[in-house]
């Protein structure tokens, strides 16, 4: 049996259930009936959740850099965010020339 897989004995759930967990979240909180108290303590336990999704998902990429590190290389972290526009001079507001 697979260690990574949620048994009886063990509290810890597995990604997939977590994601299952998030799906579900998401339906309650868009039925109209759900409260607005039980909809904010839904978004609460929803961003717990998505964060342990994320911390997962982080630890995964580690040991699979770790396996495969030439593949690491050619993959970046995080995709590049592109470069923010400068602001105008204040004389090109107005046409000036600087």
């Amino acid at each position: 049996m697979p260690a990574s897989k949620k048994t009886a004995s063990t509290s810890t759930p597995t990604i997939e259930e977590l994601i299952q967990r998030l799906e579900e979240v998401t339906r309650r909180i868009e039925n109209p009936d759900t409260g607005l108290e039980n909809s904010i303590a839904l978004y609460e336990e929803g961003i717990a959740v998505a964060e342990e999704c994320r911390k997962r998902l982080q630890e995964t990429r580690k040991k699979l850099e770790t396996i495969n590190p030439d593949q690491a290389a050619a993959r970046p972290e995080k995709p590049a965010k592109p470069a923010k526009p400068e602001p105008p001079k204040p004389a090109d507001l107005f046409g000036m020339e600087s």
